[in-house]
């Protein structure tokens, strides 16, 4: 199974890009986020998902380890297949996503394109206790109005992840640490009292 490509996008098709691994080129398809975020001829490194179907294979690519993981997440739900995966990983950064889930805003997961409410519905009952609890610099934005949330990233989310946490314990592990701290320290401040992995 494909986990991690790294190469230079050389074309970028809707939806998907072609990316450039020592001659050999492989089709990906990511976010429109992320779509946006990746110029031609730049090198890039896509953390993947490999879905094998019966019709087809095909790579979806993402640049955070966290996306992907919320993914794999949305993918594990009824009904929601990789296209809706990406459509709703479409609607914000995947820490935006992630806390729409956990404060069970439907009305913001059902406008991701193909989704209805009764899949998004079912994701949010489905993925609720494993997404983490909701992140306070966005949960109470999104009471207010979800279309003036920041596009909001959180690396350290991504480190944990790295290290082997869930994105669940991830973000549980990072709860109550300041915000503010730079990455190395605030991982290390999860790492110190957060959840062990082994």
């Amino acid at each position: 199974m494909i986990a991690r490509i790294s190469g230079v996008v050389i074309e970028k098709i809707e939806k998907s890009v072609i990316v450039d691994v020592n001659g050999v080129g492989y089709e990906v398809w990511i976010s429109d986020l992320d779509y946006e975020r990746v110029p031609i001829n730049d090198e890039v490194i896509f953390h993947v998902h490999h879905h094998i179907s019966e019709q087809s294979q095909k790579l979806f690519g993402f640049l955070s380890l966290a996306s992907k993981r919320l993914f794999e997440l949305l993918i594990s739900v009824n009904g929601v297949g990789p296209r809706a995966g990406l459509a709703i990983l479409s609607l914000g950064e995947s820490e935006e996503v992630r806390n729409a889930i956990a404060n069970a805003d439907v009305k913001f997961i059902s406008t991701a394109s193909g989704v209805g409410k009764k899949s998004a519905e079912r994701a949010i009952i489905d993925l609720q206790d494993k997404v983490g609890v909701p992140s306070a610099k966005t949960s109470s934005a999104r009471k207010v109005d979800s279309a003036k949330l920041p596009k909001v990233k959180d690396d350290a989310v991504d480190a944990l992840i790295a290290l082997g946490y869930s994105l669940n314990d991830a973000v549980d592990a990072l709860v109550g640490i300041d915000e503010t701290l730079d990455l190395n320290e605030r991982v290390r401040l999860a790492l110190k009292g957060g959840k062990s992995v082994f």
